[in-house]
């Protein structure tokens, strides 16, 4: 049975203030057939991501739009050098990011780029400088760098599905042109989803992941 968009408004709102990354006050929360919309103000950066993430924990949550606002105030202001300074750090210090990575900070945003082997690369550079204070957003303009795309890609990502318990491997379809892996079907859960992209990225080749999984209300 699908859970009313009554029901799970309240849910994601009872989540929001679970969460104690979370100023609930500051979030307003629309649900309509199952997709949720976040809409205010956040102290942090950090805080957008983790309201997010809330969200997509509630059962029955078919998809999240979020527009909030970071707006830092006090002790989390820091002017654009200082910004920069600390990224720079957090990704140099951060084992799984190449010296490739380059960054630039304009009015608190962190624009990264420079060109990488692997997804799971270009993602660790976001999550680096996401939890800094200061920030008001990332733009991730880091590019992969082209390989020479193996035939067998479109078996190893279905095997990698299926050696994977939090998976739906059954529901999934997997087609690929070219570097680029198209995953469709239906998941169970967001955790699954996000799962069947990482397994996606991980195969040899793949510079792109087109993610059309539909998360299935209950």
């Amino acid at each position: 049975m699908t859970k009313a968009d009554m029901q799970l408004k309240k849910d994601v709102e009872d989540e929001l203030e679970w969460d104690p990354k979370i100023n609930a006050a500051q979030i307003g929360v629309a649900v309509e057939n199952g997709a949720v919309s976040l809409t205010g103000v956040v102290d942090t950066y950090a805080e957008k991501w983790a309201a997010e993430d809330a969200a997509k924990r509630v059962s029955g949550v078919r998809s999240v739009a979020q527009d909030l606002t970071v707006r830092i105030l006090g002790e989390h202001q820091h002017s654009d050098a200082e910004i920069a300074e600390a990224a720079l750090n957090a990704v140099k210090w951060d084992v799984w990011v190449p010296s490739t990575v380059k960054l630039s900070v304009q009015q608190g945003w962190i624009t990264l780029e420079g060109q990488v082997e692997w997804n799971f690369q270009r993602d660790e550079a976001e999550s680096a400088v996401r939890h800094l204070a200061g920030v008001k957003g990332v733009v991730n303009n880091v590019t992969l760098k082209p390989t020479v795309s193996a035939p067998q890609v479109k078996e190893r990502v279905k095997a990698a599905l299926q050696r994977q318990a939090t998976v739906d491997a059954q529901t999934i379809r997997v087609d690929t042109s070219g570097s680029t892996v198209t995953l469709s079907g239906d998941a169970s859960t967001w955790q699954a989803v996000e799962d069947a992209a990482d397994a996606a990225w991980a195969a040899p080749g793949v510079t792109d992941v087109v993610d059309n999984i539909r998360v299935m209300a209950y």
